[in-house]
């Protein structure tokens, strides 16, 4: 089971990391992604990675401002200038393929491993 921590309440314009690890998961030959879940909101994707070349999307809403990073044994996604709409729990998701194209990588659809999720809170 993968477990997302690092979780906390930052103020807007701060920075914030989480990860995502699982004891014996595999990470190098999957591709991983965060999404994240708002009050009453639908659960969105916010940023992913695929195995081997590390090639990585993200979400309009977070581009220049998040970055995931991965090793064999963590995931992590690094936020900066933070905004109180970036308030949600996020989850880390992880497939079982090394790579899907874009469309298909942006939807929660391919990823079969799911994390309890770990609350991030942007105070303004």
């Amino acid at each position: 089971q993968l477990v997302e921590t690092g979780g906390g309440l930052v103020q807007a314009g701060g920075s914030l990391r989480i990860s995502c690890a699982a004891p014996e998961f595999d990470f190098g030959n999957k591709a991983m992604a965060w999404f994240r879940q708002a009050p009453g909101k639908e659960r969105e994707f916010v940023g992913s990675i695929s195995a081997g070349l590390s090639t990585t999307y993200y979400a309009e809403s977070v581009r220049g401002r998040f970055a995931v990073a991965r090793d064999n044994a963590t995931f992590d996604l690094q936020m900066n200038s933070l905004k109180p709409e970036d308030t949600a729990i996020y989850y880390c998701a992880a497939d079982t393929a090394v790579w899907r194209p874009r469309n298909s990588a942006m939807t929660s659809t391919p990823y079969v491993y799911w994390g309890r999720g770990t609350q991030v809170t942007v105070s303004s």
